[in-house]
């Protein structure tokens, strides 16, 4: 049964996890690579949706599938989990938290971009506008606010975290389609992910030896990030009677994660973070007011 409350309540619980885990990423990388990050986040993610999928009953349903589903399901899960969380630690284990935090808020955007070849769709005068605006903000992000320079502050970093964006977008575009049920989905794309990673980073980085706190961080991101956080934003959406509402909420995320970051990691929080941080919230609410006005008008 919908109710509004309760989606909210669901709704502010996930974007409070997702505040914590910039802060997360950066106290593990600190002594594990990303590859050793991403082992242990996705092997405890597997043992979390496993235990949402006993708890519900729902078990049975990872053998209803067709042979194609399982296939789907390890290409998905190439996708994301491995490709996207390896280039989005890349970015964290090169940026300051408060520099890859904010320029991933701009996946919405790339979405918006990527749906036009994907998807045929067309962009709207306030995708074209909020580009503009989300942009400037990664631009005064990251070159520190010396914009008229344009030297950043690591290009590299710069570019895996906008990178992140595109392989989340694709993701969310493949998910689309996707007839699996979402939990189900979610769980069998890390599962089938989970070999592939064991072998690279056994490769590659060696398995994983760390500091407790390093350890203790990535099973916190498995735990909250990659599992019981997406659990909660569907229960939000299937409780939520308006969801706009509840996914307004997500704009909140980003400058309480600024709070974690400050105190708990001590990163000084630049001026030109705030101002870069406002431009993309700015330009990520002009491009929902504009969909939410174009939804109406298809209405009339």
């Amino acid at each position: 049964m919908k109710n509004q409350k309760q989606a909210l309540m669901f709704g502010a619980g996930t974007v409070l996890l997702w505040s914590t885990v910039a802060t997360a990423f950066k106290l593990s990388l600190r002594d594990l690579t990303p590859l050793q990050l991403m082992l242990i986040a996705c092997a405890t993610s597997v043992a979390v949706m496993a235990g949402v999928l006993v708890a519900q009953k729902r078990l049975p349903m990872l053998f209803e599938l067709t042979r194609r589903q399982y296939l789907v399901s390890v290409v998905m899960g190439l996708l994301n989990p491995l490709l996207y969380y390896l280039v989005l630690f890349e970015a964290f284990d090169r940026l300051p938290a408060q520099e890859a935090q904010p320029l991933n808020y701009t996946w919405a955007l790339t979405l918006a971009y990527l749906s036009v070849p994907l998807l045929g769709q067309r962009l709207s005068r306030a995708d074209i506008v909020a580009g503009l605006i989300c942009y400037s903000g990664v631009v005064v992000i990251a070159t520190h606010g010396d914009v008229l320079a344009l030297e950043f502050s690591d290009p590299i970093g710069v570019f895996m975290a906008l990178a992140s964006t595109v392989v989340w977008a694709v993701y969310w575009i493949a998910t689309a389609r996707d007839t699996r049920d979402p939990l189900v989905g979610l769980f069998l794309n890390f599962l089938f992910s989970l070999p592939f990673i064991v072998v690279i980073c056994m490769v590659v980085d060696g398995l994983p030896t760390g500091s407790n706190t390093a350890l203790m961080a990535s099973v916190y991101i498995g735990v909250f990030e990659m599992g019981i956080a997406f659990v909660l934003w569907m229960f939000a959406m299937k409780k939520a009677e308006n969801t706009s509402q509840v996914s307004n909420l997500i704009f909140i995320s980003p400058f309480l994660s600024l709070i974690f970051i400050h105190f708990i990691l001590g990163e000084e929080i630049l001026e030109s973070t705030y101002v870069g941080l406002v431009l993309i919230v700015v330009g990520l609410w002009w491009q929902q007011r504009g969909r939410k006005r174009d939804l109406a008008a298809e209405a009339v």
